[in-house]
């Protein structure tokens, strides 16, 4: 496919590994400086995915990596994916297609550009400037029509996108998150100071049965993670999933992957339970993904952009609040020792608010090839945006932190 501004050429590949690594990863350093550092967009992390069979052919995710080079540069890139469901995508679509099926179309195959199991807000069009990130929405749009498919979705997406596929006639929608703010916190115990009493109250108590069940936990970093810590957590990662009724999206040959070619971006926690001046057993494991390797000593004050994001969690045995300690408290413990700035908790749970994790809103964009369905979405989409709206006021009207004291009269 080839465009005629500038002789740029569009290239379609069925694999994440017919990229060159170095120049994907060139592409995304490229990106504002908050989408750069995301790890979830490396072409190390896409590789795994496919590499180990979690996200490809097989389980419902075809590559069809859109690619935009001018002569033998990469100028753009972006990770798509035709869908045979909805599965591992967090931005929900179940009703779109109920719709269509009952109207005797075919909503499946369709198009995803997203990074698969991974409601993580990032780029998801990777270009050196403006002109050429919307290049690539036209090349988007241009390559679903050509093979006819139901609809685009780029989910997730960061500011630059949405604005390059607004102006694309794409339409918006939007889900809420909940993140955490470092707020230049010397230590927990100051963090929780800023929380409202009954907020504040609520984790000690929390925190207080964790520790008096004999839980304590360690944490190792990058390649500090042994191949048997690895191993554990996947153990716990994997019974969650079964113990839902489903087996697990991301096998354990992704991981070995993640230990062998992006070690620095994960912080494992281990949580360990000793009875009776015993030997301490492990019985839980948290994983967490990084946006870079910390710095060794407390930055106080002088927080950095650096981003955590909470990820995989997994218990081989039940402690009242362990989930919270291990998902919430040590990593926000963390963050704060290490000059984190952000903690992202993921999709869905307001259950978050408690633990101080604040509503955000994030966005996706969304075309669909038959006219009358995309007027009917695209009405859809208005009243849903005005409920969350809603939603993120009502949120706001519960928020945990102490509220501010008045300004005393002139």
């Amino acid at each position: 496919m080839k465009n005629d501004s500038n002789d740029y050429v569009i290239r379609v590949l069925d694999s994440p590994l017919k990229v060159n690594a170095s120049e994907w990863n060139a592409l995304l350093a490229a990106q504002s400086p908050g989408e750069a550092a995301n790890p979830f967009m490396r072409h190390e992390y896409l590789a795994a995915l496919h590499e180990s069979g979690s996200a490809g052919p097989d389980t419902g995710w075809t590559p069809c990596f859109v690619t935009l080079w001018q002569g033998n540069t990469l100028a753009g890139a972006c990770p798509l994916y035709l869908k045979a469901h909805s599965y591992g995508e967090y931005v929900f679509d179940w009703a779109w297609a109920n719709a269509y099926q009952q109207h005797g179309l075919d909503y499946y195959p369709k198009a995803v550009a997203a990074v698969p199991f991974t409601p993580v807000p990032g780029a998801r069009l990777l270009a050196r400037n403006p002109a050429e990130r919307a290049l690539l929405v036209q090349a988007l749009l241009a390559w679903c029509g050509q093979e006819k498919l139901s609809s685009l979705h780029l989910l997730f997406t960061a500011d630059e996108d949405v604005a390059a596929c607004q102006e694309a006639g794409l339409m918006l929608r939007h889900t809420v998150q909940f993140h955490w703010k470092n707020n230049a916190y010397r230590n927990f115990d100051d963090f929780l100071t800023s929380l409202n009493q009954e907020k504040r109250k609520k984790i000690r108590q929390e925190r207080r049965k964790v520790h008096d069940a004999g839980i304590t936990f360690r944490w190792s970093l990058g390649k500090d993670i042994s191949r048997a810590d690895w191993d554990f957590f996947y153990r716990c990662y994997e019974r969650t999933y079964y113990e839902h009724g489903n087996a697990p999206y991301l096998s354990r040959d992704f991981f070995q992957r993640m230990q062998d070619t992006m070690p620095e971006n994960w912080l494992l926690f281990i949580a360990e339970h000793t009875a009776d001046g015993g030997k301490p057993q492990p019985i839980a494991a948290s994983l967490i993904a990084v946006s870079a390797a910390p710095t060794t000593e407390p930055t106080g004050a002088n927080i950095t952009s650096l981003t955590a994001y909470g990820r995989y969690w997994g218990a081989l045995a039940r402690v009242d609040c362990l989930h919270f300690e291990a998902c919430y408290y040590q990593p926000l413990e963390w963050c704060i020792t290490h000059g984190y700035l952000r903690f992202e908790g993921g999709a869905q749970g307001e259950h978050k608010m408690a633990r101080a994790l604040l509503p955000v809103k994030t966005t996706s964009a969304h075309w669909l090839a038959h006219p009358s369905f995309a007027d009917a979405v695209e009405r859809f989409l208005e009243r849903e945006g005005a409920g969350i709206e809603s939603y993120m006021d009502d949120l706001e009207r519960r928020n945990p932190f102490k509220r501010a004291a008045p300004a005393a009269p002139a």
